[in-house]
């Protein structure tokens, strides 16, 4: 499965355009540590644009991803890739043993927080957010309520990237794309 086949699938299950900013981000930055790492660039851009494909169908922890397995095996996916997919998930059985299922989870929920704090700056922009707004953001439990932040920090250090610098990493890989996320703001470029 290449990119244009991969987002055709996000596309064809995913209508909710928040969702599908969501899935870019992650791809964007799995893609920033694709290049950091000099690993495959492809494939983990590929794991994270599809990573939540089938949340719109399957929208429990119960269910998701693992009922989306099939439909990626249905598609051509290569199982590795599926297993990646499959290890973000809860309960699946699939360990979070190597340094592209840890990028998955260092990367999957931080990028929600990441374009929350975005989104309630003046600005409303990624490309002049930097982590000490994250970081002021992160001290107040009432703002984003609904992320786990100890499960942030937590892949942060399983992936072995300090939890600020991975914020930093974040922000940078997202800003590459700022214009499909709806994150120019009021920014001039």
């Amino acid at each position: 499965m290449n990119r244009e086949e991969a987002l055709a699938l996000v596309h064809e299950y995913v209508k909710n355009e928040g969702l599908v900013r969501h899935m870019l981000s992650v791809e964007a930055c799995m893609r920033f540590y694709a290049e950091k790492f000099n690993e495959d660039v492809e494939a983990w851009g590929l794991i994270g644009l599809i990573h939540d494909f089938d949340w719109e169908i399957h929208p429990t922890l119960e269910e998701h991803p693992t009922k989306g397995a099939p439909i990626l095996r249905e598609r051509g996916v290569p199982e590795d890739i599926i297993q990646d997919i499959l290890s973000h998930g809860i309960g699946t059985g699939v360990p979070r043993d190597t340094p592209r299922r840890k990028a998955l989870m260092a990367c999957d929920e931080i990028t929600g927080l990441v374009t929350a704090v975005a989104l309630v700056r003046p600005s409303r922009s990624l490309l002049d957010l930097e982590p000490s707004s994250v970081k002021k953001k992160w001290k107040d439990k009432a703002f984003a309520a609904g992320t786990n932040r100890d499960e942030m920090a937590e892949a942060a250090q399983d992936f072995g990237i300090e939890l600020w610098e991975h914020v930093g990493n974040v922000i940078t890989a997202m800003r590459r794309i700022a214009p499909e996320l709806g994150l120019v703001g009021n920014v001039q470029q």
